[in-house]
């Protein structure tokens, strides 16, 4: 009887460590779902990873964003300025309105005194007429004998050709409006009269990139002496391949440019010599790290977004990632408050961060949240590139400038699908370089491209 019972305990015994490594296993296994369930219900897009909006499947949350509450209304804030139409200038034609027949009596009211009583300004075009100038060239002969000839302006070069305004006008719609070949040939048509082919009008925007890159290459030169400078990078589409479009700006300049690779080589190709005077503000990717710079800047809106899929993810239950949010919030709102002389002396508030930002990076993080230990290990070893903003005066939290130049490259492409050939996408680069670089100067774009459009080709 009792070896029966003991036989009886036994066999209960092996059954519970067999429920309890079937448990154990089930457990293990619901970790595993919970983990892949919360990955399909928390897909990465645009407002919480560095994916461009283009390719998020549907539309993000609008809570999604990075922009916080501000607590204002919707609309034009307390003391905004209006504006409407108005009109200060010379008037062209006066057309007068006065009264012929008495509506009382049937007077005729002709040569009777008039008293302007209000007036109404109407702003148009003039009907647009093409206008053609001959440009001779004469001869004369000295009492000496010598024959002296006359020259053709430097940018007269043909026969026939057509003007710097409408050069000027092509590129503009071009390069700035992002209005592609067969629109602008209906546009210059239609509404300019003026017939111009497609071939007609890639030629004409080949010369005025060779005319431009001049300056386009001035703006190289400036950029490579810069304390600060954004870059970007972003897929392009020329004949059906795949290639890169490159980015490098800061507050004054903007220099973009087509090519092949996205690694290394492109850069040392544009900048041989590196960046050696720069901050180079970036979104991490590994060729900007190769560059020759004086120091490396992450974006923090790109971490910003990490760290809101980290949160999504593990529904807010990582303390890491939320604390690591509030510090980076907090250096962007203490950069706000910094004048220039406060970056050459301590500050009490940016070594808090400082040390914050320390503590996060060795922050011991709980076993389930292997995200969040992955993005960690990469921000240890760039830790000098988180808060760098906070020690120079000029150099931005974030990259947005680069994004908002890199972007052009992808409207126009949205717009006109892809570029024909390499030198379309490069005399694209060229002139929105400059154009870019035009707006951050404060002048105005036409005007530029016609100064532009008059020099003579290289």
């Amino acid at each position: 009887m009792i070896f029966a019972i003991q036989l009886f305990t036994l066999d209960i015994q092996l059954l519970l460590q067999s429920l309890q490594q079937k448990i154990e296993q089930l457990e293990s296994r619901i970790k595993i779902l919970e983990a892949e369930n919360a990955l399909l219900r928390n897909k990465k897009n645009s407002n919480n990873s560095s994916i461009p909006p283009s390719q998020d499947e549907n539309r993000p949350k609008k809570n999604q964003s990075l922009r916080e509450n501000s607590g204002k209304k919707v609309g034009g804030q307390p003391g905004h300025e209006g504006t409407t139409l108005s009109f200060s200038g010379v008037v062209d034609e006066i057309i007068k309105h006065s009264p012929t027949i008495c509506t009382n009596c049937g007077t005729n009211l002709n040569g009777m005194p008039e008293v302007l009583l209000s007036q109404r300004k109407v702003i148009d075009i003039p009907p647009i007429a093409l206008q053609c100038t001959e440009h001779q060239v004469f001869q004369k002969q000295c009492s000496c004998g010598c024959v002296v000839q006359g020259n053709y302006p430097v940018n007269v070069t043909s026969s026939l050709q057509y003007g710097h305004n409408i050069e000027a006008l092509v590129s503009y719609l071009h390069a700035r409006q992002y209005v592609p070949y067969q629109r602008m040939e209906e546009f210059l048509k239609d509404v300019m009269n003026l017939p111009i082919s497609q071939g007609s009008i890639y030629n004409m925007l080949q010369r005025m990139a060779n005319k431009a890159t001049p300056m386009y290459k001035v703006i190289k030169e400036k950029l490579a002496q810069a304390t600060y400078i954004g870059t970007d990078e972003t897929g392009i589409n020329i004949n059906g391949q795949k290639h890169w479009s490159w980015v490098w700006q800061n507050h004054h300049l903007t220099y973009i440019v087509c090519a092949v690779s996205r690694g290394i080589q492109t850069i040392k190709e544009h900048f041989i010599n590196g960046l050696p005077s720069a901050v180079l503000v970036h979104d991490r990717w590994a060729a900007h790290f190769n560059m020759d710079v004086k120091a490396h800047q992450i974006c923090t809106a790109h971490l910003l977004r990490d760290l809101n899929y980290i949160n999504q993810l593990y529904e807010n239950k990582c303390q890491w990632a939320i604390g690591f949010k509030h510090l980076l919030l907090d250096a962007i709102t203490l950069k706000k408050t910094l004048t220039e002389d406060d970056y050459y002396q301590p500050n009490p508030k940016k070594e808090i961060l400082f040390k914050q930002l320390e503590n996060l990076l060795f922050y011991q993080i709980e076993k389930e949240h292997e995200k969040s230990t992955t993005l960690q290990k990469s921000l240890l070893a760039k830790q000098e590139c988180i808060l760098y903003f906070l020690l120079q005066h000029n150099v931005p939290p974030d990259n947005n400038g680069s994004e908002r130049a890199i972007r052009n490259i992808k409207v126009k492409q949205k717009i006109s699908g892809q570029f024909k050939t390499i030198q379309a996408a490069n005399a694209f680069a060229i002139l929105r370089s400059v154009i870019d670089t035009t707006i951050k100067s404060g002048l105005n774009v036409f005007d530029q491209l016609k100064l532009i459009a008059n020099l003579r080709a290289e």
